[in-house]
């Protein structure tokens, strides 16, 4: 291991300056799960099976949006891509909090679909900052800096709302957010090298790549056919054709790889999730909600310990096997029957949840060219978030048919399953190959 790598991290003052700026605007972010969860609970009387439904119908606006914000990042630059996100997080949150449940859901995903993109901004960010193993270090720096946030937003959520002001909580959050991302536009951190091409220069280039394929198809059509494609070829076939061309060379980077690794992320946000909600539930039912800023405590400090080490180790380890590590890990803290009890089981699955998020993002940002990189990162965040979005109801269900036991025990078999279920189809894989 080499913690100096830290220190040569952060002595590298855009670096630090990111850090800090990505840390302040998730703080916002992380607090709303748990006003929202609480709010539809106890302000709307709403079991938890319908605070988790919001929560995944949140998650997957933020899911099917992600790609596209960083899409439009690598086409436009940050600035003009974050500025919908600014707006809208202002005016939905301020709604949401006034309205029944039903009505709540429309708004909450379209609230998810113009997120800010803080977490693929910043890795985005870092990976054309820093390479090698600094990146590994850099990506370990973010995940812990993610896990200070989660000390401190969703306790002060959980006060706020069982002091009666999730509807205040919630506008603070939007106009919190909208504020970061003002401030995101203004310190505008890099997301392609100087060596890479502009923005604008790339769509250029994906203008001319796409009518050098179409010219490329003709010419190596026999002349008779070409004779008679020019004559007879309806343009809506052209049209299609040329569509899909620009749809496969879109996504030439989603190798087999890249899949395995959204995979992982999608089972990393569902534990997550649903260890969330699972802790919340324990707490509430058991009237200790007030403490449930305890159990985050430690939860997330052992995260930052596990990152800590994760980010000064010399080699990478698998981010399905720490995924495997953290699921079968979870399960146990459905044992628990008091605060102090589930503060002390959530340290050992902790411990391997900042090394599961880093490990995952560093290989996207190995595995995928500069210039598509915004993309791959909206997609990864897709899988997290989709994973987040099928995490939080699933324990919510078992949550209000088993018990927080059972909500804890859903997730954790869950991961595991997906993680037994990816080694199997690389082994055939590598199988195949020989």
């Amino acid at each position: 291991m080499n913690f100096a790598l830290y220190k040569e991290m952060l002595s590298i003052r855009p670096v630090r300056r990111l850090l800090l700026v990505g840390m302040i605007a998730r703080i916002p972010h992380s607090a709303a799960g748990v006003l929202l969860t609480l709010h539809i609970v106890l302000s709307l009387g709403q079991g938890y099976a319908a605070a988790g439904a919001a929560a995944a119908v949140m998650t997957i606006g933020i899911a099917l949006g992600a790609p596209w914000r960083g899409r439009r990042v690598d086409m436009v630059g940050l600035r003009k891509a974050l500025i919908p996100s600014v707006i809208s997080e202002t005016v939905i949150w301020s709604i949401v909090p006034h309205v029944p449940y039903a009505w709540l859901l429309p708004l909450v995903f379209v609230g998810g679909l113009f997120t800010l993109p803080i977490f693929s901004v910043v890795r985005q960010s870092l990976g054309v900052m820093v390479d090698g193993d600094q990146r590994r270090s850099a990506f370990a720096l973010d995940s812990i800096a993610t896990e200070f946030v989660f000390m401190i937003g969703p306790a002060v959520g959980a006060i706020v709302a069982t002091s009666g002001f999730s509807a205040v909580g919630l506008t603070a959050v939007g106009i919190s957010v909208s504020v970061a991302g003002l401030f995101l536009i203004w310190f505008n951190p890099p997301t392609r090298s100087d060596a890479t091409c502009t923005p604008e220069e790339s769509a250029a280039r994906a203008a001319a790549d796409l009518a050098a394929a179409e010219a490329a198809m003709v010419a190596s059509a026999p002349g008779h056919v070409q004779e008679a494609a020019s004559e007879m070829a309806p343009a809506a076939t052209s049209r299609t054709a040329g569509l899909r061309n620009r749809v496969a060379r879109n996504f030439t980077w989603f190798t087999v790889s890249v899949a395995a690794l959204f995979a992982v992320a999608a089972g990393s946000g569902m534990v997550l999730s649903g260890s969330d909600v699972s802790i919340v539930g324990l707490l509430e039912r058991g009237g200790h909600q007030n403490e449930i800023g305890i159990v985050f405590f430690f939860w997330c400090a052992a995260s930052v310990v596990g990152g800590l080490i994760y980010g000064a180790m010399n080699r990478s380890v698998s981010p399905m096997l720490l995924l495997l590590g953290m699921a079968a890990l979870t399960i146990p803290m459905g044992f628990a029957h008091d605060t102090w009890t589930l503060a002390v089981l959530s340290i050992l699955p902790g411990l391997l949840c900042a090394p599961v998020l880093s490990a995952s993002s560093e290989k996207v940002a190995d595995l995928v060219d500069e210039e598509r990189r915004g993309e791959a990162m909206g997609w990864y965040g897709s899988a997290l978030t989709a994973g987040i979005a099928f995490g939080a109801p699933l324990a919510g269900i078992f949550i209000d048919t088993v018990g927080p036991s059972g909500g804890f025990a859903s997730v954790g078999f869950a991961g595991v399953v997906l993680c037994i279920a990816g080694f199997a189809l690389m082994s055939r894989r590598r199988r195949a190959r020989v």
